[in-house]
């Protein structure tokens, strides 16, 4: 039985954590989606980096571009553009047959932007124009500069995907920022019910970094002096368990969230829930099970991105469960213990909030040096 598809019976959409021209002119996304594996697509600059890099054939439309007058950030976009387009159109029958739930194709803006509130608010509005279909996400980092940008352009009926969070307060304040969007709108007279939202919360980044921090605080010197020996086992036994913990917590919140007299209000008027969705899914640590973070975090109302390796595992292998609100206590106590063994979990999401962003910048900017340039 191909396991993906147990993952609806549980209320949890399936979201490909990928895009490239052959999936999408091949029949292989098509395919996906017809046979119900897969209701959603995500992209990054590092995705679509790769995409480009690996096909030989977008080099000639590039030159071609380029010769035209087009810079290369331009050049990069007219090929991009219509490929999102292209999806989209072939999950718009999700789209229409889950009533605007799922269907979706998330597209973010340049890195470049994620300090500038107003430069996020009018590059939004222009890929929105620009790709011009109802089924799009446009990907905001959860920067300072990009909160209030969420709740103006939720106002304006823009589709928002909030990337790149990491920890509970700042997933509240993502929460929020949808919520006030959406009062802004109706109390403007807009209609909510097409306004679709989901809060990114990034699972395998987290354990890798809090992992790296109990690896280098179990082997520093002197570390016997720091650590008592249950304290020692206490940190051992944390590995490859936080980022988990942090998601469960983080679900439990937007329960209470999205069941307050607040959001009754608006669900009256018909706004749809931001759901939490579940990014870096993908194992970086080959110790653990391949499809762990898929596992542990199934429940109703979410979304789970799988990258093409992850979800092919998964399908093969997976096991479906329930798990999302299991032991939600422990999860609670775990996260409590990491302040006693001196493990920040609010500054290890903030750095990696920051180093997020700079490495999306970084692949973006590397994209654009490697297009070939015209010849002579």
């Amino acid at each position: 039985m191909n396991m993906l598809l147990q993952l609806k019976e549980h209320g949890q959409s399936v979201w490909l954590d990928h895009i490239d021209r052959d999936l999408i002119h091949s029949g292989g996304l098509k395919k996906m989606v017809d046979e119900g594996e897969i209701c959603g697509l995500t992209t990054n600059p590092a995705i679509l980096a790769n995409a480009m890099g690996s096909d030989a054939g977008q080099a000639g439309e590039i030159r071609t571009l380029l010769r035209q007058g087009h810079t290369p950030a331009a050049a990069y976009e007219k090929l991009v553009i219509p490929e999102i387009a292209a999806a989209a159109d072939m999950l718009r029958p999700v789209y229409k047959n889950t009533h605007r739930r799922d269907g979706y194709v998330s597209l973010q803006i340049a890195p470049a932007f994620a300090d500038d509130t107003a430069g996020t608010i009018a590059e939004t509005r222009r890929l929105w124009r620009a790709v011009g279909r109802e089924n799009l996400l446009i990907k905001i980092p959860a920067t300072e500069a990009g909160i209030p940008a969420i709740t103006q352009l939720t106002a304006e009926g823009i589709n928002v995907n909030v990337t790149l969070l990491f920890s509970q307060a700042l997933y509240e304040r993502a929460a929020h920022a949808y919520l006030d969007g959406l009062e802004q709108l109706i109390a403007r007279g807009g209609n909510p019910a097409p306004v679709a939202s989901v809060a990114s919360f990034f699972i395998s980044r987290l354990d890798t970094a809090v992992d790296a921090i109990i690896s280098s605080h179990l082997n520093q010197c002197g570390w016997i002096k720091t650590y008592n020996a249950l304290e020692r086992e206490s940190l051992r036994n944390l590995s490859g368990k936080v980022a988990i913990a942090n998601a469960k917590v983080a679900y439990e919140r937007q329960q209470e969230i999205f069941s307050s007299p607040r959001w009754d209000a608006l669900a009256a008027q018909g706004a749809q829930k931001q759901r939490l969705l579940w990014a870096s899914t993908g194992i970086k640590n080959p110790a653990y099970r391949d499809v762990k973070y898929i596992e542990e975090l199934i429940g109703p109302d979410t979304v789970t991105t799988i990258p093409p390796t992850t979800l092919a595992a998964f399908r093969e292998h997976g096991r479906v469960r329930s798990s999302l609100r299991e032991d939600v206590a422990s999860a609670t106590v775990l996260l409590s213990t990491l302040k006693t063994l001196r493990i920040p979990l609010d500054d290890i999401a903030s750095r990696l909030l920051s180093g997020g962003v700079k490495q999306f910048s970084a692949t973006f900017e590397k994209l654009i040096d490697a297009i070939p340039q015209p010849l002579p």
